[in-house]
C-alpha cells in the first residue's frame, strides 16, 4: 500500500500512478505480457496492484485489471462496488477488462499505451463510454504512453 495522494495536479498524480503501474508491470511472471494495474481508493490509497498472470496461472481471465479489481473489492470488504476508485493500467483495457471496470463501478480509468487491436476505452471500441450503460467512468488515456509502449515493444521484440 502507498501513502494517500498529495495535493498535486491531477495530471502529475496520474503520471505518478502510471509510473507505479509500470513498476508493478516489471514484476510480471516470465512469459506473460508485462501489464501492471492498480486500484486506488478515493482517498488516494493504493488498494491493490497486479500484473498479468494468464500464462503463469493458466487462467484466461487473469488480466492485471481483473486481478487488481478483485483484490480491491476484497480489501474494501463492503461488496463489489468500487465507486470513486481509479483503475490505473499501463495498457488500454480490453473489452473484458473495460466491462469489468464498468461492472465494478470504478469512477475513473487511467491508462498508458493505447491498444489499437484490442483496446476498449477509445481505440477499437469504447465500452466504458457507451451511452446505453448505466455507469460510465471518466477515462484518461495516453498517460506516459511512450514509456508504457516501450515495455510492451521490448517484450514482443524478445519473443520474435
Amino acid at each position: 500500500m502507498t501513502a494517500p495522494m498529495s495535493p498535486t495536479s491531477p495530471r502529475s498524480e496520474d503520471e505518478r500512478l502510471v509510473r507505479r503501474a509500470l513498476a508493478v508491470a516489471g514484476d510480471t511472471p516470465e512469459g506473460d505480457v508485462p501489464v501492471g494495474a492498480l486500484v486506488v481508493g478515493p482517498d488516494g490509497r493504493e488498494l491493490a496492484a497486479a500484473t498479468n498472470r494468464r500464462e503463469a496461472d493458466g487462467d484466461p481471465f487473469a488480466h492485471a485489471e481483473i486481478l487488481a479489481l478483485r483484490e480491491a473489492a476484497r480489501v474494501l470488504g463492503d461488496g463489489w462496488r468500487l465507486e470513486d476508485c481509479t483503475l490505473v493500467v499501463t495498457l488500454e483495457p480490453c473489452t473484458m477488462c473495460a466491462g469489468a471496470a464498468v461492472a465494478a463501478r470504478v469512477g475513473r480509468v487511467v491508462f498508458g499505451a493505447w491498444e489499437p487491436r484490442t483496446g476498449a476505452c477509445g481505440s477499437l471500441w469504447d465500452v466504458v463510454r457507451d451511452r446505453r450503460l448505466v455507469h460510465r467512468p471518466e477515462v484518461r488515456g495516453g498517460v506516459l504512453e511512450t514509456e508504457c509502449a516501450a515495455l510492451l515493444e521490448q517484450f514482443f521484440r524478445a519473443r520474435r
